[in-house]
């Protein structure tokens, strides 16, 4: 697993000397606080000794506030000895706390003799905790007895933050689950949305299914998972062959529907990518399907499957599908999909191929009943996320695939406004600036909350952050309809490599929820939103 390495500088105490023959070198890593995990060895410090042996006898930990006492189980810290660089002896417990105060005290008693020690912390969570609580270490200090102590200053700008496994690699017989997408119903209802991938990690073509979690208490708990999109065996198929997948999810909230598109297809061949094998014309053996489920019981029981490819795709294009991650419903009962289309330009593209894709917009006017298509926003742009600005306009935040061949201060999220329903579309000031990607799958949502005694709406955008790697996983927060997106109104979940799609909403007026994924995992997360405040 892939961590970030953070050296800090030490801090003597007043007063007290500072061991003469001490090297410090100190890991924190940037990463949530799992329920049912062990959460070990989230701070690492390695201790060099240079030549008398040194008896390390309390170890205390500094934290901002007791926020902590509502999260922490237990802290408990763990002795080794260095090896070499990748090898260490077996874990011996220096010792453990289950209660804590702002400062708290662990007693221990290991001889440290010349060389490199590894002393490491775990931090196992409350079975109990509440999502939305964070805390703060600030420091820790070392002590050696009468040859003195040593502060380790701990990065005060991450807070740790519980956080839910919503579906693990290998449960319900899945290898992995992919392509998050997460709404809340007016009933408070948490839907979360993503794909089955039975066999591997692949992308369609291959035995996969469209799979829900369905939580009534803000995402503490979540129902058994429920699969709600399996073609089954289509046309004399076998499953591997229709695979359904990419899924995005809205919320009509004028006539309580849940909405869900996936993509699906049947007739390629699981060693085959649909992206490149999917081809012009509108039969399921031909090209991507885009296909619908409804539920309008709040997600307790779903549709059968709605194909609307007849009613959208242009039978030239070689692909249509949905955002993925959620769409949105306007004021006026309009229904909104971001959408990705790959059509045949006649020339030689970028990357060798003869096509180009575009993101645009799906939307049904009538509920539901029959949908309709935009225009290509951007040349090279797929995964989209649309919000609607205060100004009635829609914003379509896209990834685009520029990106992997630009790795300079245009790589960046691309950004089009359309104020005619995706006809026609106007490249925002932002775009491929403002918001670094290392070319994946993003989050945008708005929501209008109090800001300085006004009501006004602010947009909440997640995505790795990062130009060229699928790491710190981010949200963020803009005040002024997506034009600045200080560093101030962020805040990191998980500095740790993974898939990188991500998938918010609004659990409440006051939280922000996200579901993002792992390594074949998917997380879930719940900010407050006065974090992102700063000093707005």
């Amino acid at each position: 697993m892939f961590f970030t390495t953070a050296v800090f500088f030490l801090a003597c105490s007043t007063g007290v000397k500072e061991p003469e023959n001490v090297g410090i070198q100190v890991l924190q890593k940037k990463v949530p606080l799992f329920l049912e995990r062990d959460n070990n060895e989230i701070f690492e410090i390695i201790v060099d000794i240079s030549d008398e042996s040194l008896k390390l006898n309390r170890i205390d930990l500094f934290f901002e506030s007791r926020e902590h006492k509502e999260i922490l189980r237990k802290a408990k810290i763990y002795h080794q000895i260095v090896v070499n660089e990748n090898e260490f002896t077996d874990r011996l417990l220096f010792g453990s706390k289950k209660s804590f105060g702002r400062k708290t005290r662990i007693n221990g008693d290991i001889e440290l003799v010349p060389g490199k020690h590894r002393i490491t912390f775990d931090f196992p969570v409350l079975d109990n905790v509440l999502l939305e609580k964070s805390f703060t270490l600030k420091g820790i200090e070392l002590f050696f007895g009468r040859s003195g102590r040593i502060s380790i200053e701990a990065d005060n700008n991450f807070r740790y933050r519980p956080a839910k496994v919503l579906r693990a690699a290998g449960q319900d017989d899945c290898d992995t689950y992919r392509i998050p997408g997460i709404i809340t119903t007016s009933h408070g209802t948490l839907i979360a949305i993503y794909d089955n991938r039975y066999n591997n990690s692949k992308d369609l073509q291959e035995d996969i299914d469209v799979g829900m979690s369905r939580s009534t208490d803000g995402g503490q708990t979540w129902e058994p998972m429920r699969v709600i999109m399996d073609m089954g065996e289509w046309g004399g198929r076998p499953r591997r062959l229709n695979g359904i997948g990419d899924p995005a999810v809205l919320y009509d909230h004028t006539n309580e529907t849940i909405w869900v598109a996936a993509l699906w297809i049947s007739g390629s061949h699981y060693e085959k990518m649909l992206w490149w094998d999917s081809k012009p014309g509108m039969s399921p053996n031909e090209t991507g399907q885009f296909v619908l489920v409804k539920s309008t019981d709040d997600g307790l029981t779903w549709s059968d499957p709605i194909n609307i490819t007849e009613q959208i795709k242009n039978p030239e294009w070689q692909l249509l599908l949905a955002g993925p991650g959620m769409g949105i419903t306007l004021d006026d009962g309009i229904l909104i999909f971001a959408a990705q289309f790959k059509e045949d330009i006649g020339v030689q593209a970028l990357d060798g191929g003869q096509y180009t894709c575009h993101s645009t917009i799906v939307y049904s006017k009538d509920g539901g009943e029959t949908w309709h298509i935009g225009t290509g926003a951007k040349p090279n742009t797929t995964e989209a996320q649309v919000v609607q600005l205060a100004d009635g306009g829609l914003m379509l935040n896209m990834r685009d695939d520029l990106n992997r061949r630009v790795k300079d201060e245009t790589n960046g999220r691309a950004v089009s406004v359309t104020y005619d329903m995706g006809q026609t579309w106007v490249k925002h000031p932002t775009s491929n600036s403002a918001l670094p990607e290392p070319n994946c799958m993003a989050s945008l949502i708005g929501h209008n909350m109090r800001v300085n005694g006004q009501m006004q709406q602010v947009l909440f955008f997640s995505n790795p952050n990062d130009k060229n790697q699928r790491v710190n996983m981010t949200i963020k927060a803009s005040f002024d309809a997506g034009h600045t997106w200080p560093d101030k109104n962020k805040v990191l979940l998980n500095e740790t490599q993974g898939f990188g799609y991500s998938c918010m909403t609004m659990v409440d007026d006051n939280t922000v929820g996200i579901l993002y994924e792992g390594v074949k995992d998917l997380f879930f997360q719940k900010v407050p939103v006065s974090e992102f405040f700063g000093d707005n």
